[in-house]
């Protein structure tokens, strides 16, 4: 079965980095796009970034743009987001997701959510 185990969050200060990671297995992992998705507190949950399977187009929501950065290693079944100067804002649980089809930055476009890891940045 399709299985998404996201790692890598913690507790860092403002202005720090983190790389999430995401592990895929149940499927073909190399034939999909893959999201990062975040959900705050009483927020919705939001897109963040996204990269096609071949790593040859990526997206990337306004409020990260220039900060964070989406790849995949397809031999290892894995995408990454290195997230830099972190902001006390970005403090949510990251999802990764599996698009199935449709608009990258819509929640509905994607199938299967991992179970989220926890990034708390502090002020």
């Amino acid at each position: 079965q399709v299985q998404l185990v996201e790692s890598g969050g913690g507790l860092v200060e403002a202005g720090g980095s983190l790389r999430l990671s995401c592990a895929a297995s149940g499927y073909t992992f190399s034939s999909y796009t893959m999201g990062w998705f975040r959900q705050a507190p009483g927020k919705e949950r939001e897109f963040v970034a996204a990269i096609r399977w071949s790593s040859s187009r990526t997206y990337y929501a306004d409020s990260v743009k220039g900060r964070f950065s989406i790849s995949r290693d397809n031999a290892k079944n894995t995408v990454y987001l290195q997230m830099n100067y972190l902001k006390p804002e970005d403090t949510a649980v990251y999802y990764c997701a599996r698009l199935i089809g449709g608009s990258y930055s819509e929640r509905g476009s994607y199938d299967y959510w991992g179970q989220g890891t926890q990034v708390t940045v502090s002020s």
